[in-house]
């Protein structure tokens, strides 16, 4: 028996469409001036010098920052680190997170506004495409127009700067892992590896689309940050806000004219800070995920305030309390707890870092053999002792041993270790019948290369009989 299933007459339903995620107007970014594009230059100009120049410096003839995975060793200006180092890669990014984690509780997403590469790479490749094609207006009037020789010219222009941007991007990256010096040498006598020619293209490529293609689009619909920061808000956090109370109403006036009688709050409805937003939002319909705290609307609506005499700050960096109620809050609880956090950790990494030994020791008992001999009215036991010289010289170790009893230390003693050597010695450890006091007992085997000043050492368990009188 079947039920009777009610017609439902689709014309009454509302129509459905569907949306692609890149579908959409073209953004076109108008250029501004202000406190905040200058700051921005100011932080971002100097950690681009770093990452460009920093592969030219040389320290004791190696690049000062190297990632060499072919010889599993990684050079850190001074220092030098191994896969076996990776809690220290671990600390920081937990510390990285955690800056990211204060800075959005102070101040939103400051880190994607003023230090994030793909808002850094794609404010210069705007830069680029303004000084190729124009201003706003004449960006807007090139793409509506017919192609001619200087569409042609300047379309050419803007995208070969861009992917000679993307390529010196692209070359400065792989430099980290292919020393830079052998790199131009290997360009120049087309000499390149498969594997850095590849790399070299798939970086200049994606470069090139996220800067110059996607740019809003990544912030938007690929970075997970802008999914979870409005978890990390709180009343009290610093981010760019638009006044309602004093804007609204909206609308257009003459200068100097009483708006006011009008009905007409401050904003002029001119759309500047819309057309300055670099992932094209309206920060006047309030906080969303999209919005990257970059300032420039700030900058566009203080620059048009000055203009028609009105006092600055009808958008700016302001908490949800401080619009309310004018009660500004900077010590957060939340805040505090994350900077507390960041201290000790970040003192702690420095610590264990200073303090590190790059002569590692590792003893493990043998197997291959009983728990223990006796042999001549002594015990014997049998262990393996792994060296690892982590150090950048050569060294030569030499093993002893201490604790409690008189323990003494049989087999070879001494071992050379080249850089980033891992050597295995077998070792016995001998101790008087009358000394073993217990079952298991503690010792201590000791590596020390005097000629560094290193030192190591780790404990293991020496077991042995224990006759009627020790028990």
């Amino acid at each position: 028996m079947t039920k009777n299933i009610p017609l439902v007459n689709i014309d009454d339903e509302p129509e459905l469409s569907y949306k692609s995620l890149y579908e959409g107007h073209k953004v076109y970014v108008r250029k501004t001036k202000g406190f905040f594009q200058r700051l921005r230059r100011y932080v971002a100009a100097p950690l681009l010098m770093i990452f460009l120049l920093t592969p030219w410096f040389r320290i004791d003839g190696r690049p000062a920052v190297f990632f060499d995975f072919a010889e599993l060793k990684f050079y850190v200006l001074w220092s030098v680190f191994w896969p076996q180092d990776g809690i220290y890669l671990a600390a920081l990014l937990i510390i990285s997170a955690f800056a990211l984690f204060a800075a959005t509780v102070w101040a939103g997403r400051v880190w994607c506004g003023f230090t994030c590469p793909q808002t850094v790479w794609t404010l210069m490749f705007l830069w680029i495409e303004d000084k190729c094609e124009g201003n706003r207006n004449k960006r807007i009037k090139l793409d509506a127009g017919t192609w001619t020789w200087e569409k042609i010219l300047r379309k050419s222009s803007k995208h070969i700067m861009w992917l000679s941007l993307s390529f010196l991007t692209a070359f400065a990256f792989v430099s980290y892992f292919y020393d830079v010096y052998s790199l131009v040498k290997d360009m120049v006598g087309f000499n390149l590896s498969l594997d850095a020619a590849f790399w070299l293209l798939l970086f200049t490529v994606f470069t090139y689309l996220n800067a110059g293609w996607l740019r809003e689009q990544v912030c938007k619909h690929m970075c997970p940050y802008s999914r979870f920061q409005s978890a990390m808000y709180s009343e009290h956090s610093l981010i760019v806000s638009y006044d309602t109370s004093r804007g609204e109403s909206r609308g257009p006036r003459k200068s100097k004219s009483n708006y006011k009688e009008q009905g007409l709050g401050d904003c002029i409805d001119c759309g500047w800070c819309v057309q300055v937003c670099p992932a094209d939002i309206d920060i006047r319909d309030g906080l969303q995920a999209e919005c990257i705290n970059c300032g420039l609307c700030v900058d566009a609506c203080d620059s048009v305030m000055d203009k028609m005499s009105y006092p600055k700050g009808l958008i700016g960096y302001v908490s949800e309390s401080g619009l309310t109620s004018n009660l500004k809050r900077f010590f957060q609880p939340r805040m505090v707890g994350y900077s507390l956090s960041l201290v000790v950790m970040v003192g702690l990494l420095f610590s264990s870092v200073a303090n590190r030994v790059p002569l590692q020791v590792d003893v493990v008992r043998d197997r291959g053999v009983n728990l223990y001999r006796v042999r001549d009215g002594h015990i014997e036991n049998v262990y393996m002792v792994k060296l690892n010289n982590m150090s950048n010289a050569p060294m030569t170790v030499t093993l002893g041993v201490s604790g409690a009893e008189d323990y003494h230390l049989k087999g070879r003693k001494e071992v050379y270790l080249e850089v980033g050597e891992v050597f295995s010695v077998p070792v016995r450890l001998i101790l008087e019948r009358e000394g073993v006091k217990a079952s298991t007992q503690t010792a201590t085997i000791e590596a020390s290369a005097e000629d560094l000043g290193y030192f190591a050492s780790q404990a293991v368990s020496f077991l042995g009989p224990v006759d009627e009188k020790g028990q």
